[in-house]
């Protein structure tokens, strides 16, 4: 399944580059997300979502394949697992930085993803609108962040079994409510349909 969406940071390029290449620093402003461990160049963490009365949290890590600092251009890799097999969920996403002034920049994110289990038969409309509506808490809380309005990001503890790993001290966040990210979308969408019927239905009255 193929995403796009885009998020505006109040911020010029070269600092917002800075601040999405920090995971560590952002990861509090990612809905549903817990960041629990780095080891090297991949961050361990997990999801948690919820749709209605069905919870179900995805462990798993994302890494870093591709950091052009000329382009402005981020490419990440992420995979999770429901470890009660409700399901699974890989991504490739790509971020590109387009600087809007020496004050704003735009970033423009491309998601390959591939869903199984539960949270996939939601449908590929559903699905597409509930992202969306991640990305745009995500810049909210991003923004946020950066308006000193949100508490300091985590601490990192160093492991004292593993020289390269690093504990995350992050609070559990609330679980994403998936329907509810997707109702006031799946209603405007409902609605339109009901105006169309209805609209239907008073032409062919006035051909009779």
């Amino acid at each position: 399944m193929e995403l796009s969406n885009s998020f505006d940071v109040a911020r010029p390029i070269d600092e917002t580059w800075a601040i999405l290449t920090d995971v560590e620093r952002v990861a509090p402003c990612l809905p549903g997300a817990q960041l629990h461990e780095v080891e090297g160049n991949e961050y361990r963490g997990v999801v948690k979502v919820r749709i209605g009365p069905v919870s179900a949290h995805y462990t798993g890590a994302a890494e870093f394949l591709e950091q052009n600092p000329t382009d402005y251009k981020i490419v990440l890799s992420g995979r999770g697992l429901d470890p009660r097999g409700a399901g699974n969920a890989e991504a490739i996403v790509t971020a590109k930085l387009e600087s809007l002034s020496d004050t704003t920049t735009r970033v423009n994110l491309d998601t390959d993803l591939t869903l199984s289990g539960r949270v996939a038969q939601l449908g590929r409309g559903v699905i597409s609108e509930v992202g969306t509506n991640l990305i745009d808490q995500f810049g909210e809380n991003l923004a946020a962040m950066l308006d000193g309005r949100q508490p300091p990001g985590p601490v990192s503890v160093a492991d004292g079994h593993h020289s390269e790993r690093r504990r995350i001290d992050m609070p559990e966040p609330e679980a994403i409510d998936l329907m509810d990210a997707a109702r006031t979308p799946v209603l405007k969408r409902l609605l339109a349909v009901i105006v169309l019927v209805v609209l239907i239905r008073w032409l062919l009255s006035r051909r009779r």
